[in-house]
């Protein structure tokens, strides 16, 4: 690829680039970056821009293995050693590297940082192609991809956590360059695309899409012999190294080229309309979870996963984040974004000709299922409406793979529900949100929504109550949000009730929340219940799951509970007490610790308000 010129930011602004080695230049001079740990340190930084980065991320990526005791005390110097190099406040007078509850902060503009202005170059790219204006969109693709130097962070890959991030960075760059050279084509200028497809193919082998636009520029250069031989080193790539066949997609081009030679190349037709643009409008007071909101737009933005699948318990904010991913990547899906739920609203699954024949309706997707009332059967209803169910079923799979869409399956019971419905070809992808993990869809993304932080939790209140009043008593504020257990529905309830209830002051409401007899009966909003929520999460738990969650609501109350606790409180065996404890974390009921731990060193967490309502039902 063409090595670009080198990049300023604006008179007197440093300008930083991850996209090759890690450098910093001010006014077109290259600037020192300090030792290799103070580089890691910035690395993680500038790879996470106005995101907070917890210290245990920072800290892992510079001693992954084995910190020391002084590494918080390192880590300020590095930081500020960052603050030296960004030099001084922003134009709003802010300081450009904060710290707070949810770690540090690095405050950067788009001018400043080559990562930002690919995205926002890719995004106007993309935008453009969904217009129809292909010139402008290879136009404004080839410009992201100009700024991409090399691998990204190359020398620093030696840290697993730079590593990570690097790896997210190039998939990126990888997918505009997709992006770029399948733009080209359609345009009638394979050519041009030829030669830089062959040498990254040559460095991802495996990657499919790649190997589709470069026989695709081959074939449309006159040079069908090159095409074919192209497919053929990829099937045997595939048999050897996974046992696999090319996609259908890939061997439907592959056949289409047999026998043919070079045709002339048609405009690009207008893209089909799709029913909805978009989902449901996101909630205002939607806040926090910026780590998993930056998780999802990444995965689903870079096209390298198709399916992701965001877990929690019943009032984790699940929708709402999913709602937000979904309007923030409204450019990166030309051809609609779309949400149906999977559960009616008393918390039954829906059919599966029922949720057929929503998409169809939204999409556009021609055929007859069953009834939407008729839940004889889950594969397509009574009689002879399974064959009218396989029908849409199949011309729904061939939509997907002529578009590229995101489709949104929320509030999802169960793997059964959604494996007929999800993509095998083409651009679709598809976002399931579950209280469960579901842990027999494979592969997916996953992304577990845990607690809200203290700060996030507080936000949310504030949102809903004033500022003002937040912080007339910060204290009992504290107070609400951790009797809540960080639960975002239960947060959001205590802002409303609040927000009616002015007279009321913080403090007499957090001490109603800390009685574990009346906390449920005070997390009531008008017709918004979080008892009757968490409910519905406990009619979905096996008969044996709820007695165990009873049981082990007890112990959690301290602060958690260990397998050894768990053992002694069900009365059974070691091995009995592990899988019971795993079937609640598989369900959502149970949270356990992110990173690897033995089952006896982990500290296992039934969340408060649900350890509330099992007291409730099962009397312990």
């Amino acid at each position: 690829m063409t090595r670009p010129p080198v990049r300023t930011a604006p008179t007197g602004a440093v300008y930083f680039s991850l996209l090759g080695p890690l450098t910093a230049r001010l006014d077109g001079h290259e600037l020192p970056l300090g030792p290799r740990k103070q580089r890691l340190v910035l690395a993680t930084l500038l790879s996470r821009p106005n995101t907070p980065v917890p210290v245990e991320v920072l800290t892992d990526a510079v001693w992954p293995d084995d910190p020391p005791r002084t590494a918080r005390k390192n880590l300020q110097v590095y930081v500020s050693a960052a603050r030296t190099l960004l030099g001084p406040a922003g134009h709003e007078g802010r300081d450009r590297v904060v710290h707070g509850c949810g770690g540090y902060l690095l405050r950067i503009a788009e001018g400043e940082l080559d990562t930002l202005r690919f995205g926002s170059l890719a995004r106007a790219g993309r935008a453009a192609a969904g217009r129809g204006d292909l010139a402008g969109a290879a136009r404004l693709l080839r410009e992201a991809l100009d700024l991409w130097e090399g691998p990204p962070l190359n020398d620093l890959r030696d840290s697993a956590g730079v590593a990570e991030e690097a790896g997210r960075l190039e998939a990126r760059c990888l997918t505009v360059y997709e992006d770029w050279a399948e733009t080209e084509i359609e345009l009638g200028r394979p050519a041009v695309a030829v030669d830089g497809l062959r040498d990254l193919v040559e460095r991802h082998p495996l990657r499919e899409r790649l190997r589709a636009a470069w026989m695709n520029s081959l074939h449309q250069s006159g040079r069908q012999a090159e095409a074919l031989a192209v497919y053929d080193d990829y099937r045997q790539l595939m048999a050897r190294e996974l046992g696999l066949e090319p996609s259908p997609a890939m061997a439907a081009l592959y056949r289409s080229m047999l026998g043919r030679g070079r045709e002339a190349r048609r405009p690009a037709p207008a893209r089909e309309a799709v029913g909805p643009a978009a989902p449901p409008a996101c909630t205002a007071a939607f806040t926090g979870r910026p780590g998993e909101l930056r998780e999802l737009l990444e995965v689903l933005g870079c096209g390298e996963e198709r399916v992701v699948v965001v877990s929690g318990p019943a009032g984790a904010g699940k929708s709402a984040l999913a709602l937000r991913a979904a309007h923030l990547l409204a450019d990166r899906f030309p051809d609609g974004r779309v949400r149906v739920r999977v559960r009616r609203e008393d918390g039954t699954a829906r059919s599966r000709a029922e949720i057929l024949a929503e998409l169809g309706r939204l999409c556009g997707v021609a055929g007859n299922a069953a009834p939407p009332g008729n839940t004889a059967s889950p594969d397509g209803g009574a009689g002879g409406d399974r064959a009218a169910t396989a029908a849409l079923a199949d011309a729904w799979q061939e939509w997907q793979a002529r578009h590229r869409a995101l489709v949104v399956l929320d509030d999802v019971p169960d793997e059964a529900s959604v494996r007929g419905l999800l993509s095998r070809s083409g651009k679709c992808s598809v976002l399931i949100t579950a209280r469960g993990q579901l842990a027999g869809l494979a592969p997916v993304h996953r992304i577990a929504l845990p607690a809200l932080a203290d700060g996030e939790a507080l936000e949310l209140l504030g949102k809903l109550i004033g500022a003002g009043r937040l912080r007339a008593d910060p204290g009992a504020a504290l107070r609400i949000v951790r009797a809540c257990g960080g639960l975002p529905l239960a947060v959001e309830v205590s802002g409303m009730r609040l927000a009616v209830l002015r007279h009321l002051p913080l403090a007499e409401y957090a001490d109603r929340l800390d009685d574990p007899s009346a906390a449920l009966d005070e997390l009531v909003a008008g017709d918004v219940s979080v008892r009757h929520r968490i409910a519905s999460g406990w009619q979905d738990l096996a008969d044996g799951d709820r007695w165990v969650l009873g049981r082990l609501a007890g112990l959690a109350e301290a602060g958690g509970f260990t397998l050894d606790r768990a053992t002694e409180a069900l009365g059974c065996g070691e091995r009995a007490a592990i899988r019971a404890v795993e079937s609640l974390i598989d369900a959502g009921a149970v949270t356990s610790p992110a990173g690897e731990v033995t089952a006896h060193a982990a500290l296992y967490e039934v969340p408060r308000l649900l350890g509330l309502y099992a007291h409730e039902r099962e009397g312990v």
